[in-house]
């Protein structure tokens, strides 16, 4: 099952690195790349934490504050990536919701790793 839960965490990682690549990019609007990006962040975000609280021979601690506040920051991302990647696809850009999206997935790896 650890293998599992390592590719998962994998994923996870591969969601990351496409929300924060396509907003480095330098692009001022959202791409499809980041907006599929956000979704398998909450998915295998969910995937992980069902996971971790669920097989005990994983040996997982959890703290659902964290989980949390991390689940509301991807969504968070989600929504400014969607609705930014549907105004751009109008011609409408509106770039501050491009960088509200990398700047909160941004945030979002820092509770991450600085949480202790």
């Amino acid at each position: 099952m650890t293998f599992v839960y390592n590719v998962v965490v994998v994923t996870h990682l591969l969601g990351l690195a496409a929300v924060i690549g396509g907003y480095a990019s330098g692009q001022p609007t959202v791409n499809a790349v980041m907006v599929w990006g956000a979704r398998a962040q909450i998915i295998s975000g969910l995937v992980l934490v069902g996971m971790a609280d669920g097989i005990d021979s994983l040996d997982k601690d959890l703290s659902m504050a964290k989980v949390i506040v991390k689940l509301v920051i991807a969504v968070a991302v989600a929504g400014f990536a969607e609705v930014a990647h549907a105004d751009a696809k109008r011609g409408k850009a509106i770039g501050w919701m491009a960088h509200a999206a990398g700047g909160l997935a941004i945030a979002n790896v820092l509770v991450a790793v600085l949480w202790t």
